[in-house]
């Protein structure tokens, strides 16, 4: 895969939920879990299932750092 996003987060499929017409794809990245939106469409499209390897990948002019 080639990319110009910078920030791709490597992780598994944990749930998928389909709604009327966007999904909410959970990836677990190493404990931690990101969740994106995308259409039902992309889901069949990329052929995603639980248990899937897969990248969340942000693209943003921006990337925030925070602590507590």
């Amino acid at each position: 895969m080639k990319i110009s996003a910078r920030n791709q987060l490597k992780g598994r499929i944990v749930e998928i939920t389909k709604g009327a017409t966007t999904a909410h794809i959970r990836i677990d990245i190493g404990g931690a879990v990101v969740t994106a939106s995308i259409t039902n469409a992309a889901v069949g499209d990329l052929g995603l299932t639980v248990g899937k390897e897969a990248y969340a990948v942000v693209k943003a002019s921006d990337v925030m750092i925070a602590i507590d």
